[in-house]
């Protein structure tokens, strides 16, 4: 039975663990062969061991995305093994530390960081890789976040960043044929967030929502399935939302 990522091939940073092992999984059910990125390497590891049980090919690249000469190096590495490249789905993004750290209190060193890692590495990781994408005529899938509609704290501020970058991303990128979009999940029920949130936050955020279904990893996975197949060839310059409308969305109006 034929799979809608036979052929194909899927690359996902972020991969060591949580959303981004996931959407490996979920690519390598589908038939794609994977090339998956992250800082850790013995999770990065774990995940490749995974998605090889699951009888697909997996190639794994140590990275730090907070430096632009690591994304231009692996990028060729990547290029070098992979002339067509069908997904990018740029998942790794930091939400530590200061993350919710007024932007006028954070220091500059600190604001550049979480700036490279959530907003400018997905854009030059694409610019770098741009010549497989279009020789495959593929999709670069954005992880944003729904805290991208509450920018105060600088978490949300690098996400509101990169929804606006992602619509700038497909008027450049759209000349040969590659898609960009990007996802913003809403609460997901994972061990992260359950352990930065707790349980008080969790039922105030999930109180709010049109739906009162708990999100989980699969909800996220199952769009990015979409996305990056020929089921969405239509879709591009535009932030899928996945979050049981919540409001945050329309803190605007």
């Amino acid at each position: 039975m034929s799979k809608r990522y036979d052929g194909k091939t899927v690359v996902v940073t972020g991969a060591a663990g949580g959303l981004g092992r996931a959407l490996a999984l979920g690519y390598a059910r589908e038939g794609g062969e994977l090339v998956i990125l992250d800082i850790q390497a013995e999770g990065l590891e774990e995940t490749a061991g995974m998605v090889r049980a699951l009888g697909a090919k997996c190639t794994t690249f140590q990275i730090d995305l907070s430096k632009e000469e690591q994304i231009e190096s692996v990028g060729a590495a990547i290029l070098a093994q992979f002339p067509k490249i069908d997904v990018l789905y740029n998942n790794a993004g930091i939400a530590y530390g200061e993350v919710n750290t007024p932007i006028d209190r954070i220091p500059l060193d600190r604001f550049q960081f979480f700036l490279m890692v959530n907003t400018l590495s997905p854009l030059y990781f694409a610019r770098v890789l741009r010549p497989a994408l279009k020789e495959a005529k593929g999709c670069v899938i954005n992880q944003s976040s729904m805290a991208a509609y509450q920018p105060a704290g600088v978490y949300g501020v690098t996400k509101a960043t990169l929804n606006q970058l992602t619509w700038g991303m497909a008027r450049m990128f759209g000349a040969d044929g590659i898609r960009v979009v990007a996802v913003a999940p809403g609460l997901m029920e994972t061990e992260a967030s359950a352990s930065s949130l707790g349980a008080e936050k969790h039922e105030e955020i999930r109180r709010l929502q049109m739906l009162s279904e708990k999100g989980s990893p699969e909800d996220i996975v199952n769009l990015g399935l979409f996305l990056g197949s020929e089921d969405a060839r239509f879709i591009t310059a535009e932030v899928m939302h996945c979050d049981a409308g919540h409001p945050f969305r329309a803190w605007r109006d």
